[in-house]
């Protein structure tokens, strides 16, 4: 049976008045944009999910992956591929549960720690969460200056600049609506896909040694735990869990429990289907650069270049021994693959600005000030320390957003746990059980590697005794407020769970698309009405 009038959700318009949904939709249902998922079940409405899967796969196959796939391979050959199973199918897991938690609650990530904490530990969340838009940047900015380089000849420091007008291109998107946008982004990841296809083609890796690297776990040598954290941290992107969360709040789903369950269920197999994609493309960036600086009739120059390989050096390699098609090829994914990442971090930007602080920016300003804060760092790394140099600062954004995911991941785990039970008790458990051993173990790791890697470099240090203990207590009291932080985070008692948007029980219920996240989709515009 239908609800009521006075059974319907209420919101609150800009007068400050309650309006139902009935009355005052959100948007019109006369609105070619809007994407509406049937509300008879259907293997049909899987394509209404299509997507956001593909809009977030975007950051698993950016150029910081490809910085440190790259590095992966020219040190370890196929030794840390495991390393991409691992995080691609705790990926899965990680990003299926930030979109059931927008689908189930009708409110993304950022706004459930809006309504959550109070205002300190918000605040703090959000500049960390902003911090980590902006340590995603940074590769991008640096990726695409090199992609241009190589096209081009731009030198690095002016493709830096030049990384600006990718903002353009966002505005150009816009106007032709969300659905031609990812199926542009779809494009762009498929794009990526067929050049690596041919460059594994053509570098003829050993696939019984591909498959030992998959799937036999395996550190060796110096320097291999501190890769594996920043393929880690490359691969689980705190960001993207705010951005997924959002991007699932603009289909319009019937808001019953089949209706939800459906939803929940088609999300899962499209982001499966999309960060598979990316999975074989991280597989292939690492098996090409495994084999090529492998190779047995390698020179002496292409040698040294593999033993600090960065973007910028792996054209020249390629050119060097596999043709210079191939140089071309890997700089025309790695373009396609920082400006579409410039869509994403974008969005996700915004999402983070409007849930934390409820404030809303024009797209064009908000990636105009998170690419300067971007540009700034990398152009003075790019001037001092030329290609290397940027090849470096991508390892370090990489390492930055691996230490950051415990703030992002540790809220999501929360609130999934006692907002989005759809399924039977035993089920919920089960998920939650999984998630948070998940959850602990990268969380672990990246503990483990910070202590470590600071004990190691007090002990070998050439510093004086006195500056070694001053400097002890400043590292040790920054990794005990670190611990502290997530430590409040995982035992603190979440509030009493909110109820749905509308009762799960009805059959005929439908919640419109949240207006605020499809003007940010579609025009960028404020909403005139906001949930309540």
């Amino acid at each position: 049976m239908a609800a009521s009038a006075s059974e319907r959700p209420q919101f609150i318009s800009s007068n400050g008045g309650n309006r139902s949904f009935s009355n005052a939709p959100l948007i019109d249902n006369s609105d070619p944009n809007q994407i509406i998922v049937p509300e008879k079940k259907s293997w049909k409405n899987f394509f209404a999910y299509l997507g956001p899967g593909f809009l977030v796969s975007i950051a698993y196959i950016d150029p910081g992956n490809f910085e440190t796939d790259l590095q992966a391979g020219a040190q370890y050959k196929y030794e840390l591929l495991w390393i991409i199973l691992v995080a691609s199918c705790a990926a899965l897991v990680i990003q299926s549960l930030a979109a059931n938690l927008g689908v189930v609650t009708g409110k993304h990530l950022a706004e459930h720690c809006r309504a959550e904490y109070s205002e300190v530990p918000n605040f703090l969340l959000w500049v960390v969460a902003e911090i980590a838009v902006v340590a995603c940047d940074i590769p991008e900015v640096i990726g695409t200056a090199f992609a241009l380089n190589m096209l081009f000849s731009i030198p690095v420091w002016i493709g830096v600049l030049l990384t600006g007008l990718s903002t353009l291109m966002l505005l150009a998107l816009q106007q032709y609506g969300v659905r031609k946008l990812e199926f542009l982004i779809a494009f762009l990841v498929f794009t990526i896909a067929l050049c690596f296809v041919i460059e594994l083609h053509y570098s003829k890796p050993d696939p019984g040694e591909v498959l030992h690297g998959l799937f036999v776990p395996q550190l060796k040598g110096n320097g291999a735990t501190g890769l594996a954290i920043s393929l880690l941290g490359a691969m689980v992107m705190p960001h993207n869990l705010f951005l997924h969360s959002a991007l699932v709040l603009s289909r319009k789903i019937p808001r019953s429990s089949t209706g939800i369950k459906e939803a929940c269920r088609f999300y899962l197999i499209e982001s499966g289907l999309a960060l598979m994609i990316a999975f074989l493309i991280n597989v292939s960036v690492i098996s090409v650069s495994g084999a090529v600086c492998n190779a047995p009739d390698l020179t002496p120059e292409d040698r040294a270049k593999c033993e600090d390989l960065d973007l910028n050096k792996a054209s020249f390699l390629l050119r060097n021994v596999v043709g210079k098609w191939s140089s071309k090829l890997f700089a025309i994914a790695l373009l396609a693959s920082g400006q579409s990442s410039t869509i994403t971090g974008t969005y996700a930007g915004q999402y983070v600005m409007q849930g934390f602080l409820d404030l809303r920016l024009e797209p064009w300003l908000r990636n105009f000030l998170t690419r300067c804060l971007a540009i700034i760092p990398s152009l003075i790394v790019a001037l001092i320390g030329g290609s290397a140099g940027a090849g470096k600062l991508i390892i370090i954004a990489s390492m930055i957003l691996s230490f950051e995911l415990p703030f992002a991941l540790v809220p999501l785990l929360k609130f999934t746990s006692c907002k989005t039970k759809m399924g039977s008790h035993v089920n919920h458990m089960a998920i939650t059980t999984l998630t948070w051993v998940i959850g602990a173990l990268i969380m672990g790791i990246n503990i483990y590697y910070i202590v470590s890697s600071f004990t190691k470099l007090l002990i070998h240090s050439h510093m004086k005794l006195a500056l070694v203990i001053f400097c002890g207590i400043l590292g040790f009291s920054g990794i005990a407020i670190y611990l502290a932080s997530i430590a409040y985070l995982v035992f603190r008692k979440n509030r009493k769970a909110s109820p749905l948007l509308a009762s799960t029980n009805s059959q005929t219920v439908e919640t419109l698309p949240r207006q605020d996240i499809v003007d940010m989709q579609l025009h960028g515009k404020a909403a005139a009405s906001d949930l309540d």
